[in-house]
């Protein structure tokens, strides 16, 4: 296990059209081993809320509690693998026979998938087939801050943000038990 650091850059556009840095959200965390992904995936599940997703997913996670978390829970995954430093693993997404588009990992041919349960729950089997590599979302390819906070909860450390002179503006921690 090694202690890395992630940050997500906040910005906003001045008038003049230069974009200015607002804050950093940064956050502390161990790197974890492919031996623990069963169990890290587990954890992530656990954690997993309808208030973490986009409101078009909210009605059929109702009945599926796995659906619409596949995007956050994979890149959570990939950061405790460290995967900003590993070739060899590669996020996928893919557009299942339902129009749903799903993510993973994939790790030299593994499928690494923390949402695949959802599929049990539907009428189609999860995109693997027809699944690419895929960089993820947002400006410049950066962290979804929800991903962070799935770090935060399963390494029950602190997500700190500054501002752009480096004050430490707040401070989200949890308890050591939750």
């Amino acid at each position: 296990m090694n202690m890395k650091k992630i940050t997500r850059e906040s910005f906003h556009k001045k008038e003049n059209g230069e974009w200015a840095l607002t804050k950093t959200w940064t956050l502390w965390y161990n790197t974890i081993s492919f031996s623990e992904i069963d169990s890290i995936s587990k954890e992530i599940r656990s954690f997993l809320t309808p208030d973490m997703l986009s409101r078009k997913y909210r009605e059929d996670n109702k009945t599926n509690e796995l659906f619409g978390h596949c995007y956050h829970s994979t890149q959570a995954m990939f950061i405790m693998l460290d995967g900003d430093n590993r070739e060899d693993i590669i996020p996928y997404s893919g557009k299942d026979t339902l129009g749903n588009i799903h993510w993973w990992l994939n790790h030299n041919g593994t499928i690494i998938d923390v949402t695949a349960g959802q599929y049990d729950l539907m009428e189609c089997d999860p995109p693997y087939e027809v699944g690419k590599p895929t960089k993820w979302y947002g400006w410049k390819n950066r962290l979804h801050k929800r991903s962070m906070e799935l770090v935060q909860l399963i390494q029950r450390t602190d997500l700190i943000c500054t501002d752009q002179n480096g004050k430490i503006i707040s401070k989200i921690s949890l308890p050591n038990i939750l």
